[in-house]
């Protein structure tokens, strides 16, 4: 299966169970970008459109760039209603936008998926002088015991995991070969998430590397997480520590 198919048949749960990202973020992005006025934004792998749509929330241009037929439809379907969104079927290595266009490039929770050198010059080649490159994703906190007994889950049951967001916070040296001189703006939010038991297990299911239905290991996969939900569930709910972790800088 190609990269690009990773989320087939996901985009559903993928839209109705992935968290956004803390205001405060999105507050750090326009305040370090000087996004205003008519400022255009190329969000990069843009999914179904939940970092998309915070952005268009605050009156930007904002162009979605997404490979996966499933998800960037959803995407489509999510955000129709802001007329500032422009959605485009290519990849993060070859985006088809023109040069020196972007003000900023955004990436939520995508960047692992990309060739790392190709997406770097495509960002050379579409960002305005001086302009930046924005990395983000939701973390699990990797010292909480809930979130080691579901690593451990998927070790089990998920024979293509790599640990979460493929394994990224562990790969600093990947940054500092991706932004210019190795230099950017490392900043991290306290994120965490609140799920019942559905919320929990549709956040685990939507997953890449999650087992669909149809696939051996399901079964065995939701019972696991079951029994872990009520392993650490109070009143219905569990807290799973997040970090929104954000590397920001030219490239």
């Amino acid at each position: 299966m190609k990269i690009t198919e990773n989320f087939t048949d996901k985009a559903d749960i993928y839209a109705k169970y992935r968290p956004s990202y803390p205001n405060e973020y999105i507050d750090y992005l326009f305040l370090a970008n000087h996004l205003e006025g008519e400022r255009i934004v190329a969000d990069i792998g843009s999914g179904t459109g939940i970092f998309s749509r915070q952005l268009l929330e605050r009156d930007l241009n904002v162009v979605g760039v997404e490979p996966n037929n499933d998800m960037r439809k959803t995407a489509e379907q999510s955000l129709k209603l802001y007329p500032c969104f422009k959605s485009i079927k290519a990849t993060a290595e070859n985006t088809t936008l023109k040069e020196n266009s972007v003000d900023l490039v955004t990436v939520a929770q995508a960047f692992h998926w990309f060739d790392k050198k190709a997406f770097k010059i495509e960002c050379q080649r579409i960002l305005k002088q001086k302009a930046n490159v924005a990395l983000v994703w939701n973390s699990r906190d990797l010292t909480s015991p809930i979130i080691k007994e579901n690593a451990e889950i998927c070790q089990k049951t998920c024979s293509n995991f790599k640990g979460f967001s493929g394994g990224m916070e562990e790969t600093p040296e990947v940054f500092n070969s991706f932004f210019k001189n190795g230099k950017y703006e490392f900043k991290k939010y306290q994120n965490d998430l609140i799920f019942d038991y559905e919320g929990f297990l549709g956040r685990n299911l939507s997953a890449s590397y999650a087992p669909k239905k149809n696939d051996e290991e399901y079964k065995r996969f939701v019972f696991l997480l079951s029994e872990l939900f009520e392993k650490y569930s109070e009143n219905g709910k569990v807290v799973l520590q997040n970090i929104t972790r954000s590397y920001l800088g030219n490239v």
